[in-house]
């Protein structure tokens, strides 16, 4: 009898050890378009992908696709969209048809890395989340941080007259293709992919992002000037397949949610702390700074007003929207 409930133990743990190898391990793909030494997937790598990896005890795999290694920003967000990319991390490109996600990138509208925290992580990003899930079907993870956006050219720029003329890549994205002509620029979108080879070829004579893209996709080899204009805030947002998120437990996707929270509190800080050593590494690479004085700062907020005003007519939500923003603390 004894021998008997033995052998009947020793099944048990035998199906379960089977049953526990067969178990399907679900491998999480994440696409970006930033370098890999870019806070965003320092923070990837050394957040998100351990702690969903430990926590799930093996259920969970996250595989992480930089540098527009599952094709450039409009390619992996189609693919988070129709599910054959699970997590995407893309900027703001779907403004165009849930423009409410473009508002953070609206010209000199948030002020510093407190102020958009404030909005982004408070009801104004928690609306602008829920816009883009009705309209796109993507589940919002969490809000993470590009940063603050500057131009940088391979001549100088100190004024207003500057502008003219200059040869300026931007995001194929409405907002700054009529940021970059307002100020007097000849704009050229392109994707981030691209940017590089342009500048060196000297089919464009600057572009404009946050310095943390400067120094990571080493736009340093061909450019010389910054210009710290800070006039406009790039957040990024970590959206999840529907496809992916039916798939997953209760317990798996509060795995994943966490993680998320811990990626973008951490890359939020490596991304505020580290502009002064990415200034620094720049400077030693030969660039040069100009930050611009509060007269050309007012001649650069006064040339972009029609913006506002175009918007303001276009959106009936946005003026009070835009309020509620700059009241924002």
């Amino acid at each position: 009898m004894k021998k008997h409930v033995v052998n009947l133990i020793a099944v048990a743990l035998g199906s379960l050890a089977i049953s526990t190898v067969n178990a399907e391990t679900i491998t999480i793909k994440v696409a970006n378009y930033f370098a890999a030494e870019h806070p965003q997937n320092v923070a990837l790598k050394e957040k998100f992908k351990p702690l969903i990896e430990q926590k799930s005890q093996g259920s969970l795999k996250v595989d992480i696709f930089e540098n527009n290694k599952l094709g450039g920003e409009q390619q992996f967000y189609t693919g988070v969209r129709n599910g054959t990319i699970d997590i995407g991390l893309p900027g703001m490109i779907m403004q165009g048809d849930v423009p409410k996600m473009g508002i953070p990138e609206w010209p000199f509208l948030l002020r510093d890395f407190k102020h958009a925290r404030a909005v982004l992580l408070g009801p104004i990003g928690k609306e602008m989340a829920e816009s883009l899930e009705q309209t796109h079907g993507v589940h919002v993870l969490a809000w993470s941080v590009n940063g603050f956006r500057m131009f940088s050219t391979s001549r100088q720029v100190a004024n207003m007259q500057d502008f003219k003329g200059l040869r300026m890549r931007m995001p194929n994205s409405p907002v700054f293709v009529k940021l970059g002509q307002a100020l007097g620029c000849n704009v050229s979108p392109m994707p981030l992919s691209e940017v590089f080879t342009a500048m060196e070829q000297k089919v464009v004579d600057g572009q404009e992002n946050p310095i943390a893209v400067v120094r990571s996709s080493g736009f340093y080899e061909v450019q010389t000037n910054i210009l710290e204009t800070r006039h406009a805030f790039s957040p990024n947002v970590l959206i999840v397949s529907k496809k992916l998120w039916a798939k997953l437990s209760a317990d798996q996707k509060k795995i994943v949610e966490d993680a998320a929270k811990a990626y973008a509190d951490y890359e939020w800080q490596l991304s505020e702390n580290g502009y002064e050593d990415d200034k620094k590494f720049l400077i030693e690479k030969k660039m040069k700074f100009i930050t611009p004085d509060a007269n050309f700062r007012q001649q650069m907020e006064a040339a972009v007003q029609p913006i506002y005003e175009e918007y303001y007519a276009k959106y009936p939500w946005a003026k009070d929207m835009v309020a509620k923003i700059k009241a924002t603390k």
